[in-house]
């Protein structure tokens, strides 16, 4: 069996198991997942008249057009913070060595780890997104080729996350510290444009907001949704995702090829 096919075997073995093991237990990811849905029906349905006045004086309805493309990538944020339990667990269980000495393709382990963990995040996206509908979010306006861009973009930015989550969870001792260590990833969305615009914050504040990774990607999805102007918030997205894609990658292959713990 050739190199390639051997990896591609070995690694959809790993993520049939990493799926399973999400399957049969599910209440990390739906505590995770709980998040954002309660973020959006709360700021929706509490503070959404109030909220909808400060993005131009609009109404509940155009404050649930506003929240849902920043809830979205919310969404991801939280749900790759499970991946990085998974992973602090099965390196410090030692499941990790006990591959390590099998016949199987070395980075299949990690491979299945970032494929089931993208998989999950497109899954809760859409769960999130049927809520978001269910309570008034439309995108009437959008076309077939725009929701192909923002679907990809989802894509792009969970894979930039999940290899981020997966380095975080080779260098935390438990899953209690691995949980701390992805907690960044559910924090800056919550200091971006998700919820309001960034020329409404202080203006010491505003260039964290506004050049941090989940801004420029709620931007351009709302452009691309919505038909608000994207201006280069596009390639700046573009340009977050494939910087933190490579930097995890670099990162967790280094910390994946060292001696094991």
């Amino acid at each position: 069996m050739s190199t390639l096919a051997l990896a591609v075997r070995d690694s959809n073995t790993m993520l049939r198991r990493n799926l399973l093991h999400a399957r049969r237990y599910p209440s990390l990811t739906l505590n995770l997942l709980l998040t954002p849905i309660m973020l959006l029906l709360l700021f929706v349905y509490i503070f959404g008249d109030a909220m909808g006045a400060s993005i131009g004086g609009g109404d509940r309805s155009d404050y649930i057009a506003y929240i849902v493309p920043g809830l979205l990538l919310m969404t991801i944020g939280s749900t790759v913070v499970g991946t990085a339990v998974s992973v602090s667990n099965d390196m410090t269980e030692g499941i990790i060595a006990r591959f390590r000495a099998m016949a199987i393709h070395r980075g299949s382990v990690i491979i299945g780890h970032v494929i089931s963990s993208v998989l999950q995040s497109i899954a809760s996206v859409v769960l999130v997104g049927v809520v978001g509908v269910a309570i008034g979010f439309r995108s009437s306006n959008a076309t077939p080729l725009e929701w192909l861009a923002a679907f990809g973009l989802l894509a792009l930015v969970a894979l930039a996350l999940t290899w981020i989550a997966v380095g975080m969870g080779m260098v935390s001792p438990n899953a209690e510290a691995a949980s701390n260590n992805a907690l960044p990833l559910i924090v800056l969305p919550l200091i971006s444009s998700a919820f309001v615009p960034v020329h409404t914050m202080p203006g010491w504040f505003q260039p964290v907001a506004k050049y941090q990774p989940f801004t420029p990607a709620i931007e351009t999805l709302r452009g691309l949704l919505l038909g608000t102007d994207i201006g280069n918030n596009w390639w700046i997205a573009i340009l977050w995702c494939v910087g933190l894609t490579a930097l995890g990658y670099r990162w967790t292959t280094a910390l994946f090829n060292r001696d094991p713990r």
